[in-house]
């Protein structure tokens, strides 16, 4: 490595050139990269839902509705006219109303009063016609927009459309995470280096990074809302002591070396420390790509690639940007900022005891607490606050709450079909069943009815039937709900497919369930090898692994203990994020000790530990907190909101687990690691 370094040195403006474009035709890259904001799309590809939805977009000419109109004060002409209007519009794929159910014949040449009324109460009622429309993904935002120009104010738009939501809030939440990050971490770092310039070469690394790891996602075919809103913010923050610990090392090793040979000791010394330290990152990160729910893989590949991305700016592109421009680091030295953390020592060492018995008696609770949290794995909360909300609850108000189910079946026997839809019917919270047997009824032959009728309901193999629900998107009702559906339909045919929200949410919910206990298992035993190469100990992996888990349940059970649900998104991420993000605190701390220990006794070598470290521990943590806590503050989408809440919650509480209880377990088990370890001599 010794050769690669000094190679480094001697070109280092032929470096400096080489980061600087691949970070400015990054940055170029990235506005290119396209966003998905439809969680749906990272189901697997063998949930039922899913395959409902491929089959109904391969033999049935209409999509699944994603969105409603009410038009108010109109009469059969006048909606048949606005629903002309509405599929004209560019991004909207397929509309239906009530023309669509019963024939554009039937409808204009029949009065309203000979028809079945329950099923005209559904499209058209009190003057008021409901359609049903389907936006294409990626143009949410531009519908909306054009629907709302065309209705006007005394019509409404609702249900979907969450992701039009999505979009509009999530354009603008990086820049303004950062514009609250980035003073702090200014101020934090001034107050913790030796110069005012260095806070500057520390962001610029890391800067060059973010801006390499966003355009490089060009390779992808697209990257999901909550990567593009999360991983610059956590990239920053989880990369940062990289730098911190290149440019501390350089600074010691300038006392009795010229610049270069500095940088080149630095190098050397940072390399295993900085490796180890992106190493239990990074397993934290890969972990998430072996989740069957795509948003994992997603976001892991991303941040994976973004650690790797920092851990290569630090090692080659801050040493030639430091030995370039050093000397305005030597002209910006001030003193110390903030006072000594020598007397710590102590005062820590004495409160291990409350915090370690505090956190035994935390920790069985902890831990049931959150295997029972509630989750919520729609979008319903984001538009609550907005005009789509308040016009879907018009919209309920006179067509009451319809959350659509569509079922597929086998097109067999219409009997076998009747009888399903008369127990369908009869299920609680079914309002409605819409197929061809209810609708038209199955002793009226094929060629009586209108084909864009019978086209509804009947593919070459499949028959659709449309189930009409009063729950909620998710919940208890509406889970129970899609399966009594399925149970059901399972008494009558050997292959059936559920879709509609509900049923995709129902798919989610049971995806994520096995994902979390998979992807925790991964993450643990990554970072338990990591650890036991480290340390070339059996117990010290145990006693790191202990304390940060613990940290991570006592942070994921308060959903629970405040009645609150929590999106499952967050509580997938954080569980490997902040176990290897924050088990570096352990590993440091630990590694010291062990040092320390080989010339003085257990506590001397602890206080003295505890006081030479917590201003590292400290000044990491508190920029990550504080990364978590300003995407909390600035992002109105509640998935990315919860996130920085848990982040920032959970790194406090690893760092009170690390500052207290860690030391209190390394001098407890003190004779037990001894005899565990290899080569540990003290």
């Amino acid at each position: 490595m010794d050769k690669f370094f000094r190679t480094i040195i001697i070109h280092k403006k032929m470096v400096l050139i080489i980061f600087l474009l691949a970070a400015i035709i990054s940055a170029f890259l990235s506005t290119f990269v396209p966003v998905n904001y439809n969680m749906v799309d990272y189901l697997p590809k063998d949930a039922s839902s899913t395959i409902g939805v491929k089959i109904m977009e391969e033999e049935f000419s209409g999509d699944i509705p994603n969105a409603k109109i009410m038009l108010t004060d109109v009469s059969i002409q006048e909606a048949l006219e606005y629903k002309e209007r509405i599929a004209s519009i560019k991004g909207i794929t397929s509309l239906s109303w009530l023309d669509d159910i019963i024939g554009l014949d039937t409808l204009t040449t029949i009065p309203l009063e000979f028809l079945d009324a329950r099923v005209i109460e559904n499209y058209y009622k009190n003057n008021k016609a409901l359609i049903s429309i389907t936006v294409e993904s990626g143009k949410e935002l531009e519908v909306v927009k054009e629907i709302y120009e065309l209705i006007g104010e005394n019509n409404a738009a609702g249900e979907a459309i969450n992701s039009a939501e999505t979009q509009s809030m999530s354009v603008s939440e990086v820049l303004e995470a950062m514009m609250i990050l980035l003073p702090i971490v200014i101020i934090i770092l001034i107050l913790t280096t030796s110069s005012w310039a260095e806070p500057l070469f520390f962001l610029s690394t890391i800067g060059v990074a973010i801006l390499i790891n966003m355009g490089t996602n060009i390779i992808f075919d697209e990257i999901s809302f909550v990567t593009r809103t999360v991983s610059p913010v956590l990239q920053l923050a989880v990369s940062l002591d990289y730098a911190i610990f290149l440019l501390h090392s350089f600074n010691d090793h300038r006392t009795s070396n010229d610049p270069e040979n500095a940088m080149i000791l630095a190098m050397k010394e940072a390399l295993p420390t900085v490796a180890a330290s992106a190493a239990t990152t990074v397993i934290g990160f890969m972990a998430l790509i072996f989740m069957r729910f795509g948003i994992g893989a997603d976001l892991g590949l991303n941040l994976l690639k973004g650690v790797i991305f920092s851990f290569l700016s630090v090692m080659i592109f801050l040493p030639v940007i430091t030995l370039l421009f050093y000397k305005i680091i030597d002209k910006t030295r001030h003193g110390k900022l903030i006072p000594s953390f020598q007397k710590l020592g102590s005062l820590f060492l004495k409160l291990r005891v409350p915090f370690l018995i505090l956190a035994l008696v935390v920790v069985i609770p902890s831990f049931l607490a959150q295997s029972k949290a509630e989750f919520m794995y729609g979008l319903g909360s984001i538009t609550a606050a907005s005009r789509v909300g308040s016009d879907s609850s018009r919209i309920e108000e006179v067509f009451g709450r319809d959350h659509p189910l569509v079922l597929l079946v086998p097109k067999e026997n219409p009997g076998t079909e009747a009888d399903l839809c008369k127990d369908l019917s009869q299920l609680p919270h079914i309002t409605n069943v819409v197929t061809y047997v209810t609708s038209v009824g199955s002793e009226i032959p094929a060629e009586f009815v209108p084909e864009e009728a019978y086209q509804q309901f009947y593919s070459d193999q499949y028959t659709r039937i449309i189930l009409s629900t009063d729950t909620t998107e998710e919940g208890p009702d509406a889970f129970d709900t899609v399966q009594a559906v399925m149970d059901t339909a399972a008494k009558y045919y050997d292959a059936y497919y559920l879709s509609g929200t509900s049923a995709t949410l129902y798919d989610m919910k049971n995806i994520v369930s096995t994902d979390t206990r998979l992807v925790n298992l991964i993450a643990i035993i990554g970072i338990f090898f990591v650890l036991l190469v480290t340390f070339r100990s059996l117990s010290i992996p145990f006693i790191l692994i202990f304390t940060i888990e613990t940290a991570i349940w006592i942070n994921l059970s308060f959903p629970y203990f405040t009645g609150k649900s929590l999106s499952f998104i967050g509580y997938l991420i954080i569980s490997t994020v902040q176990l290897g993000a924050t088990v570096d605190y352990a590993i440091l701390i630990t590694n010291t000790y062990f040092q320390n220990r080989k010339n003085l006794r257990k506590y001397d070598a602890m206080r003295l530990t505890i006081s030479n470290n917590l201003i590292a521990i400290l000044t990491s943590a508190i920029i990550l907190a504080s990364a978590g806590f300003a995407l909390a503050l600035t992002s109105n989408n509640p998935i990315i909101s919860e996130l920085g809440i848990l982040l920032g919650r959970g790194t406090l509480l690893s760092l009170a687990m690390v500052s207290f209880v860690l030391p209190a377990l390394l001098l407890i088990f003190d004779k037990v690691i001894r005899k565990t370890s290899l080569s540990m001599k003290m």
